[in-house]
C-alpha cells in the first residue's frame, strides 16, 4: 500500500515539517537554519502557508520570500541552495504522490534560480560574464 501524500493541505502538514526536521540535523543547512529561526513552529505554520499558497492558490501566504533570504545572504552559499533541493527532492519523492512530488519540485526549482538570482547574479568580472548557480529556497 502507497501510504504516500497527495498534494493538499494534509499533505503539505505532514511534508514541510518532516523536510524542515532534516534540514535542521543537515550537517550543511543546520548550522545556517538554527541560527536564522528562533521560533520553528511559527516558522513552519509559515512555510506550510507559503507552499499552500504557492501549489495550491489558497493566498494564506502574507510575507516576502526575497526579502527573507537576502536577510541571511552573508550566511547563504550558492551550494546551500544544491543541498536545499537535494533533501527536498528526496524527502518529496518520499511523502508524496509522485505527480505532486514533481510538481513541488519543478516548483521548487524555479523558486530557487530567482532566489539565487537575487542573492547572486552579478555582472562582470575578468570575462565580463554572468554566473548564477542552479538553485533552491533555503526558508523564508
Amino acid at each position: 500500500m502507497d501510504d504516500r501524500s497527495p498534494l493538499d493541505e494534509a499533505g503539505l502538514e505532514r511534508l514541510i515539517p518532516l523536510f524542515y526536521a532534516r534540514v535542521r540535523e543537515d550537517a550543511e543547512l543546520g548550522p545556517i537554519f538554527n541560527a536564522a529561526i528562533t521560533d520553528w513552529p511559527e516558522h513552519l505554520e509559515k512555510l506550510i502557508a507559503f507552499w499552500s499558497s504557492v501549489m495550491l492558490t489558497s493566498g494564506r501566504y502574507k510575507g516576502n520570500p526575497m526579502a527573507a533570504h537576502l536577510r541571511h545572504r552573508a550566511a547563504i552559499a550558492p551550494d546551500h541552495f544544491d543541498r536545499w533541493l537535494a533533501l527536498w527532492n528526496a524527502t518529496t519523492a518520499e511523502v508524496m504522490m509522485p505527480e505532486a512530488a514533481q510538481a513541488l519540485q519543478d516548483k521548487a526549482a524555479r523558486i530557487g534560480e530567482s532566489l539565487s538570482l537575487a542573492l547572486f547574479f552579478r555582472l562582470g568580472g575578468a570575462q565580463g560574464s554572468a554566473a548564477a548557480p542552479a538553485a533552491c529556497p533555503v526558508g523564508g
